[in-house]
């Protein structure tokens, strides 16, 4: 791919579909849930039978304004529903009722990482609109079965400029969508449940052209690095064609997981293709300022803030405040925390070492962690008092806590593991490491100061590893130098 993007140079404008986590669907009562048995949350409103009405989900728009202000965009003062016209076989009103001319959010930016700096990715605009059913493809039938479960949930589309120039930026777009989602709970972003998806637009000019080459569409992929192999595919089947003197087809293609390659699917529709027109069953909404206020007043800290807090109010450092605020959960435990004790610093490691690792090895989320706050706050301040070195408490007590509801003092008692700050033994277990490597102590003594940690290593050794660091290091230097 590097060769050519040496030659030409890459736009991407990126299209997010949220689905937001709204108890019912866009313009109908029926359940919004994903998972559920097939055609179980559908209603004449759903299937568009004769003679209904809809009416639109309060709850909706104001999870879009929320992400509106999340993104700084200008929110709608007035805000109305158009009909997009076009036939999918999962589509069963025919048509999809979405925002054209007066989308609910304008303008806006999300500020990513680009290589080591930040930059802004500008929005175009934000609007609402409603999620088609699903086709359901197997080897049992003859043909395809449809799902409309799917079908009226609410959606809000996030439109970028094309102002993307790499697969870099693209997945960490798509990174901080899900992170601000998330953290406004107005929807899980789970990509591989389909209640986030991206389409991607993707050219190629030459390089230091003023214009943007053909756009090619890959429609509805389901995951980040999908989104970026996408990207990177296009390059180079694009790159190729350019070379070979070959036009660009503007097409809509989609994406195969299971080489990595796009394929043709067909040609792009325009604008004017879907024969927008204002919904005529749908009122225009008013976002008053005394509504308006109340959901800005509703907004809760966001990922740049929290990072923001604990460098400035826990004294944490950028790398451990990015990783904590990364997840809300796992900052809001970070912040419950912080309310049993003051131990910040040691917090922090304890909920990206161990706490993180048992996570990832189970699969589950914070929410799902076995030990109380309580029980946490204990084996942390064993190690402040320097009672438990870190590593036995994270490898041997640790272990214990998470599959029984024993104290971390009990069970560092049963196994006899409290660090012994006795000097008297570690003197004598000093002297006896001391003495059993006679040409290690000369050469210590003769200035290769790196054996120290030979030395300390066997100490702890020794001791079981029940030594006191701190207590054990400074009789060893004492030891070394006479």
């Amino acid at each position: 791919m590097k060769e050519y993007l040496e030659k030409y140079d890459l736009t991407v404008g990126l299209e997010v579909h949220v689905q937001l986590a709204t108890k019912s669907k866009l313009f109908a009562p029926d359940r919004n849930n994903f998972g559920d048995t097939a055609n179980s949350n559908i209603s004449p409103i759903t299937l568009a039978h004769p003679g209904t009405l809809p009416k639109p989900n309060k709850m909706a728009i104001e999870y879009a304004i929320k992400m509106g202000l999340a993104c700084q965009c200008d929110i709608a003062k007035k805000t109305s529903f158009d009909r997009k016209n076009y036939f999918y076989p999962d589509l069963p009103k025919g048509y999809q009722t979405t925002q054209d001319n007066f989308p609910i959010a304008l303008g806006g930016y999300i500020k990513v990482k680009s290589g080591e700096s930040m930059r802004a990715i500008n929005l175009n605009r934000i609007h609402i609109e409603e999620d088609a059913g699903k086709s359901m493809h197997d080897t049992e039938h003859t043909g395809s079965m449809l799902d409309f479960n799917r079908a009226g949930t609410p959606l809000i589309e996030m439109v970028t400029e094309p102002e993307i120039h790499s697969a870099e930026e693209a997945g960490n777009f798509l990174t901080e969508v899900r992170k601000i989602v998330r953290y406004l709970e107005i929807g899980d972003g789970n990509m591989e449940e389909g209640s986030l998806r991206c389409d991607c637009n993707i050219s190629l000019a030459p390089k230091g052209s003023n214009k943007l080459g053909k756009r090619v569409e890959i429609k509805n992929m389901n995951s980040i690095k999908n989104v970026q192999r996408a990207i990177e595919h296009e390059v180079k089947r694009q790159g190729t064609l350019l070379d070979n003197g070959r036009t660009i087809l503007q097409e809509t293609r989609g994406f195969n997981d299971n080489n990595g390659e796009t394929t043709s699917q067909r040609s792009k529709e325009e604008a004017n293709d879907y024969r927008y027109f204002p919904c005529p069953d749908l009122l225009p909404i008013e976002v008053t300022q005394e509504w308006f206020d109340k959901i800005k007043s509703e907004m809760p800290k966001l990922p740049s803030d929290m990072v923001k807090t604990f460098t400035e109010e826990y004294g944490l450092t950028a790398y451990d405040a990015e990783f904590l605020a990364n997840s809300k959960d796992m900052a809001d435990f970070f912040i419950a925390m912080t309310q049993k004790c003051n131990m910040y610093k040691r917090i922090a490691n304890w909920t990206m070492g161990p706490i993180k690792n048992y996570l990832n090895e189970n699969n589950i989320s914070i929410s799902d962690f076995p030990i109380s706050l309580d029980r946490m706050v204990e084996i942390i301040t064993l190690v402040d008092q320097n009672k438990l070195s870190f590593s036995t408490a994270s490898t041997r007590v640790f272990p214990k806590m998470l599959k029984s509801e024993k104290s971390a003092t009990d069970i560092a008692t049963e196994l006899e593991l409290f660090q012994d700050d006795n000097e008297d033994e570690l003197i004598k277990i000093i002297d006896e490491v001391i003495d059993s490597m006679p040409d290690k102590t000369k050469a210590y003594k003769n200035g290769k100061k790196g054996l120290k940690g030979l030395f300390m290593g066997q100490v702890m050794k020794k001791s079981g590893g029940k030594a006191n660091p701190q207590i054990a290091n400074k009789l060893l230097e004492e030891a070394l130098s006479k």
